[in-house]
């Protein structure tokens, strides 16, 4: 869930540790992505929006760039898009970056991108409507859009969390699937395939488990415990982007066993996320 993210953002960039849950989710993201760039033999992605979930922000598309694909990416922050520019930097890899303030536009000639890619931010759109038209205009062989998992017990607490008054930048309307493929629909473009994702043997919290503990269910932890937990090493997949790390992806597959082998029953109300696949129509 995205709503934790909005006010700390910037200091997943100055203290890098995304802890396990996005780590592993970033590595089941990332053989998603490398199985449909193969499968549609695409050679250039456009992430818009870039900013969705918690973590660092703007890297979800690195490991395709590691692949040679040509990555583009919007920010409605310009901060924060210096410093994702910053960071991709860092792992020697191109990006093309833009500021986009609401994302009604998309500044780009029509098929510009073989894939368009939203991961867990359709609710920073201003107008749903007009982004999606202007995505199905942008790309040409595929569109993949992720949203939280409505019905998982994880984005069901985190709702609790969420009012209009405390979050109006969020649209929580513009994550609902069935809105998503009715518009694509009217422009031409069908659900090819979807799926349920992000499904390790955790609940998804969107915070530590410490924190969880004691800040949600009131469970008071022995200090050991919680100097034992700040001390553990940051874990975050920018050091595998930076090749520090090149054990990190089978480590977070190594945990997937939920992920392989769950009832399709049980990811509904565990997986963090579902995806969305759409091709052009007829």
């Amino acid at each position: 869930m995205a709503i934790p993210i909005i006010n700390n953002w910037e200091s997943y960039f100055h203290h890098p540790d995304e802890g396990m849950g996005s780590s592993y989710e970033r590595v089941i993201l990332n053989d998603i992505l490398l199985e449909i760039v193969k499968r549609y033999q695409i050679d250039s992605v456009l992430e818009s929006p870039a900013f969705g979930f918690t973590g660092l922000s703007g890297i979800n598309l690195m490991e395709l760039a590691r692949q040679g694909i040509r990555i583009s990416l919007e920010d409605h922050d310009a901060s924060r898009l210096e410093l994702i520019r910053d960071l991709w930097s860092q792992a020697q890899l191109s990006l093309d970056s833009r500021f986009n303030p609401d994302y009604t536009k998309l500044d780009y000639p029509d098929k510009s991108f073989g894939m368009s890619f939203s991961f867990s931010a359709l609710w920073f759109c201003q107008n749903l409507r007009a982004y999606l038209q202007e995505l199905a205009r942008v790309s040409s062989r595929c569109i993949l859009i992720s949203v939280p998992n409505r019905q998982g017990l994880g984005y069901q607490s985190q709702l609790q969390d969420y009012s209009p008054a405390r979050y109006p930048e969020l649209k929580p309307a513009h994550i609902d699937p069935p809105s998503i493929v009715s518009i694509l629909s009217k422009t031409g473009w069908e659900l090819k395939r979807s799926a349920l994702f992000d499904c390790p043997p955790w609940p998804d919290i969107g915070m530590s488990k410490e924190d969880f503990l004691e800040r949600k269910l009131g469970i008071r932890l022995a200090r050991k415990q919680v100097e034992a937990a700040k001390s553990n090493p940051p874990l975050c997949i920018m050091d595998h982007y930076l090749d520090k790390d090149p054990g990190f992806p089978e480590r977070m597959r190594r945990l997937a066993f939920v992920e392989k082998h769950a009832p399709q029953a049980f990811k509904r109300i565990w997986a963090h996320h579902y995806y969305m696949l759409f091709e052009p129509g007829g």
